[in-house]
């Protein structure tokens, strides 16, 4: 089995910046994929950033040049770097990873962008 922890949610002001990490533990396989996708209120599930174990990426265009992802596969962590937040960014994240055999959701965490 395949456990995956978020952290690094919270309450920014606009333009601020905040960090999210989610750390993958158990049955590791590679190839694997982790990111992130986000649910505002009354709203669907969105890609925001994916990145493989070997480096690849998919995301949605318009976040690209405000997010940035990263990983350590040693640690089997991806980070989601958000800069100039927007009161549009307003989500729970939610973190995936998936392997050949194994889809799995993270809990989510609250991003809020509010003066």
């Amino acid at each position: 089995q395949v456990q995956v922890v978020e952290s690094g949610g919270g309450l920014v002001q606009p333009g601020g910046s905040l960090r999210l990490s989610c750390q993958a533990s158990g049955n590791i396989f590679s190839p694997n994929t982790m990111g992130w996708y986000r649910q505002a209120p009354g709203k669907q599930r969105e890609l925001v950033y994916t990145m493989t174990s070997g480096g690849g990426t998919t995301y949605t265009d318009s976040l690209k040049g405000r997010f940035t992802i990263s990983r350590d596969n040693a640690k089997n962590t991806v980070y989601l770097q958000m800069n100039s937040l927007k009161p549009d960014d307003t989500a729970v994240y939610y973190c995936r990873y998936t392997d050949y055999r194994t889809n799995l959701w993270g809990q989510g965490t609250q991003v809020t962008v509010s003066s």
